[in-house]
């Protein structure tokens, strides 16, 4: 309804994964060039955890339509119980039902190495992983182990929210660990990257005038943290006040008013209540304490020294 009026061939903040609209911020070009590169040197383990809304599903559609007819993948996503090999071979069109364990074992090592005698290479993309409980995982890894000479004929994405990061460091898992090649943690955009990310998905849908006010940017930041899911539900309500308003532009004023009418007649928490000044304060030393512990830990954990030469590489080269 708002597209004609704002000059836009598309809707521009739909939240289905589009890896059409895929923003290359800084977080995110990293975790690419890791699935990238473990998709290229047959890494056995790769994985990419993220707050719901980061943009994990949309960097693997952007990896599936990448890979050539040399690959064979098979996503699977929300395994909670049942048989994984199950799971595993209907993610590869394969058969599944009505046999044993050891017959299910059989078959996907038949078909693995069937695709190896083709000069296929297969992977297996697990998304909503930290719904895997530490049994699955560890099955996950018995299976990486079926090999062809010194080639690795299944390799493996997990793809998780950040409840995967705690579950991998269970002390029963330390053998699955030692299996991973690199492990990236997507984090939301900064306030920096809010009207960049936001015109440049204006500019995919169409347009290239600016639309959104600094100050309406602003108030985007502050109501969704940064969460490219929840920035594209806000902005899109916004066209449609501002449509519904005849206005040339979104301002601080249109987007206060779609975030007050979110919490008042919403089902999600947008932006949460004001805190009041003891509360903000504590708020403050909390973030504070926190940041202090962060820095001492790695926001990026790279096994593989390849990987390592190539991310520096791409860091060294960015203006």
């Amino acid at each position: 309804m708002y597209r004609e009026f704002y000059g836009l061939t598309q809707k521009p903040f739909s939240i289905l994964p589009d890896p059409n609209y895929l923003y290359w911020g800084h977080g995110h070009s990293l975790a690419y060039s890791m699935l990238e590169y473990g998709v290229m040197n047959r890494a056995g383990f790769t994985v990419i955890t993220g707050e719901i809304g980061c943009g994990k599903t949309t960097l693997i559609r952007h990896l599936l339509d990448r890979l050539d007819e040399e690959y064979t993948v098979g996503l699977v996503s929300n395994i909670q119980d049942g048989e994984l090999l199950q799971w595993v071979l209907m993610a590869f069109g394969q058969p599944y039902e009505g046999k044993t364990h050891v017959a299910l074992h059989d078959q996907l090592q038949q078909f693995l190495i069937n695709e190896y005698a083709a000069g296929k290479r297969t992977i297996l993309i697990v998304d909503e992983a930290q719904n895997l409980g530490p049994s699955l995982l560890e099955q996950l890894r018995l299976l990486s182990n079926i090999n062809a000479d010194n080639d690795q004929l299944l390799q493996l994405i997990l793809v998780g929210q950040p409840q995967l990061k705690g579950l991998l460091q269970a002390p029963e898992l330390e053998q699955f660990v030692q299996r991973i090649a690199s492990d990236f943690h997507l984090v939301p955009l900064t306030a920096e990257d809010i009207d960049v990310y936001i015109r440049h998905r204006l500019s995919i849908a169409g347009r290239e005038l600016p639309l959104f006010t600094k100050g309406a940017c602003e108030k985007l930041f502050e109501a969704t943290r940064g969460i490219p899911g929840v920035i594209n539900i806000l902005c899109d309500t916004c066209l449609v006040y501002g449509f519904a308003r005849m206005a040339p532009e979104i301002d601080a004023e249109i987007v206060d008013e779609v975030i007050a009418d979110k919490r008042k007649h919403g089902i999600f928490d947008i932006g949460g209540p004001k805190k009041s000044e003891p509360e903000e304060k504590a708020a403050a030393l909390e973030t504070s304490e926190h940041a202090t512990a962060e820095e001492e830990k790695p926001a990026l954990v790279i096994h593989d020294k390849e990987l390592a030469k190539l991310i520096f590489k791409k860091l060294r080269s960015q203006p």
